[in-house]
């Protein structure tokens, strides 16, 4: 993990954790890039077994929309993962530090990182997955500080916006839900902001286009109630054919639209005139 750095008021702070991986966010796999990862399992929710052993249920990544409905059981580990808690960089701060592959040297000697180390090659991973060109259908953008993470999406969506996170009722080890009533269509008119490993907080924020946001309450199987983010991508033709979803799911890239769950320190920025 990242030194602390949070003496001189330029670096992470001491609650900094990386994430494990970039969840169902993968740089360059929705384009023409090859994936980053491969389907570890077979992860359609009609696999699930009867019992309650989680072993014996498998982990919920990409599904069918039929499948976000009330009654169905689903196990999302990490959903339930500790989340991200490192904080955005002051807005000055941010600014005075590049934020660009050429600059990767700088960047690096700025929070006292070796090349070659595990976290210089994280730094270097987050930068290039803000590089990557935006897909047909696609506005993205990084965010690096507070300011700009509400200001770029206040001029990508408007400011009639609301922010939409993932809640517990308390933490939980199981990661046995079962959606519960009262899901929301939250519209189409949305930014999933998926936040990257990086000394400071760094969001990639992207809308893809025919894509529905939804909040749906969950029940555990020890009774934590949590209310989840759930995203439905219904035109996936521009989607890399290698993308694990194909792989998982069985089918090809624009002939059904593929669901999946938000992992828990992702924000999503949704319109108020479309909620409904």
């Amino acid at each position: 993990m990242f030194s602390d750095y949070s003496g001189n008021g330029t670096g992470p702070s001491k609650e900094f954790s990386a994430p494990s991986s970039l969840g169902a966010y993968q740089a360059g796999s929705y384009g023409n890039e090859q994936s980053i990862q491969e389907a570890p399992i077979d992860s359609n929710l009609n696999n699930f077994k009867v019992d309650d052993n989680i072993v014996s249920v498998d982990e919920t990544t990409f599904f069918f929309q039929r499948d976000l409905r009330t009654g169905k059981l689903v196990n999302l580990p990490n959903l339930i993962a500790t989340g991200d808690k490192t904080p955005f960089l002051p807005d000055r701060v941010a600014k005075s530090i590049p934020f660009s592959s050429a600059k990767l040297p700088e960047i690096l000697n700025h929070f006292s990182l070796k090349p070659q180390t595990r976290d210089a090659n994280t730094i270097g991973e987050t930068i290039r997955g803000c590089e990557r060109a935006a897909i047909n259908g696609e506005q993205k953008f990084c965010a690096t500080s507070l300011e700009s993470f509400i200001d770029l999406s206040i001029s990508t969506l408007g400011k009639q916006i609301q922010l939409l996170s993932i809640e517990f009722s308390k933490e939980t080890k199981n990661p046995l839900f079962t959606i519960s009533r009262g899901m929301q269509n939250m519209g189409e008119h949305e930014l999933v902001c998926h936040k990257m490993e990086y000394p400071g907080a760094v969001f990639l924020c992207h809308a893809l286009n025919k894509t529905g946001v939804y909040k749906v309450p969950l029940v555990g199987r020890d009774g934590t109630k949590a209310n989840a983010l759930a995203v439905c991508h219904k035109d996936t033709s521009g989607w890399n054919p290698k993308h694990m979803a194909f792989q998982i799911l069985k089918v090809k890239p624009g002939t059904v639209p593929i669901c999946h769950f938000l992992f828990r320190d992702t924000l999503v920025w949704v319109s108020n005139s479309t909620a409904k």
